[in-house]
């Protein structure tokens, strides 16, 4: 979201892509909470990758800069000839691997002279450490039978197997770039029942797996989580909050159907759920100004 303005606040929402499929409106109920709260906000809903999610990080993350970029310079344009600004925020919502490509977006040389403008990052059930330790054996099956198809590259750097040298895979080095440390407030929702994205991925914290693997793949993944743990811990002029949300969803009263077994409802009730938003968003209206 993007906050500009003298009084009023102008926001814009990156929302995001559920693997191959996705829909720039799939993260309206956010948008919705966030006018209520704040009634002058400006809303993007970004769709330069809508239908394109399968295909590199690297170019799904290009397009977006480029979108954010062009959006701004429209915005802070308009705002200097009607009086000029003595505010700018600047926030992202992501979605599932729409996350990804919000981080991916933010190493582009273009968007870097509004990184000081980052204020508050909402994570929706993101992979940010990827698919290194994944329990869901059935998803994983998913994953291999998609790396088989042509096209799929998000998929090979979801699961590192973009290159054979864990050191030179896309992950490893996105972890690197310096994609959080700039944000005031970092939000990371999670939940156990959702079997799309690794618990401990979305939390951005280790897991049992990953404890007890002294091998080189384990040492990579410590490599990364320190990386980004360094960077929310990064000295920072103001006070930074992070919060981690776990969520638990009553879909129990929908009954075990194909969605609840593989973990794809609590994945997509993130999106569907308007209480959850109000709930999450309202108690918390000071992060979301």
């Amino acid at each position: 979201m993007v906050r500009l303005s003298e009084e009023c606040v102008h926001n814009s929402i990156f929302p995001c892509y559920l693997f191959t499929l996705g829909h720039h409106l799939d993260l309206r109920l956010v948008r919705n909470q966030w006018l209520l709260i704040d009634p002058g906000a400006e809303c993007l809903m970004s769709e330069v990758n809508e239908d394109k999610t399968t295909g590199d990080f690297r170019e799904m993350g290009s397009r977006l800069a480029e979108e954010v970029t062009s959006f701004l310079r429209r915005k802070i344009d308009k705002m200097s000839r009607s009086g000029g600004i003595k505010n700018i925020k600047l926030s992202f919502v992501g979605h599932s691997i729409g996350n990804v490509i919000i981080r991916t977006a933010l190493t582009e040389t273009m968007i870097e002279p509004y990184l000081k403008y980052l204020y508050t990052y909402m994570s929706v059930s993101g992979p940010h450490l990827g698919y290194l330790y994944s329990s869901n054996s059935l998803f994983n099956s998913g994953l291999w039978l998609l790396k088989k198809l042509k096209g799929t590259q998000c998929i090979h750097q979801l699961t590192f197997s973009d290159n054979p040298e864990l050191q030179k895979t896309f992950f490893y080095n996105l972890c690197k770039q310096k994609t959080l440390n700039n944000f005031k407030n970092i939000i990371l929702l999670s939940s156990p029942q959702d079997g799309y994205v690794p618990y401990h991925s979305a939390r951005i914290e280790s897991c049992p797996a990953s404890s007890l693997d002294y091998s080189k793949k384990g040492k990579i993944f410590m490599d990364m989580l320190n990386n980004c743990l360094d960077q929310i811990n990064s000295p920072s002029s103001e006070t930074r909050i992070l919060m981690r949300c776990d969520v638990s969803f009553g879909i129990s009263s929908q009954g075990m159907n194909l969605d609840t077994f593989i973990g794809r409802a609590a994945h997509i009730e993130f999106l569907e759920s308007e209480i959850f938003s109000r709930f999450l968003m309202w108690t918390f209206p000071e992060i979301f100004r």
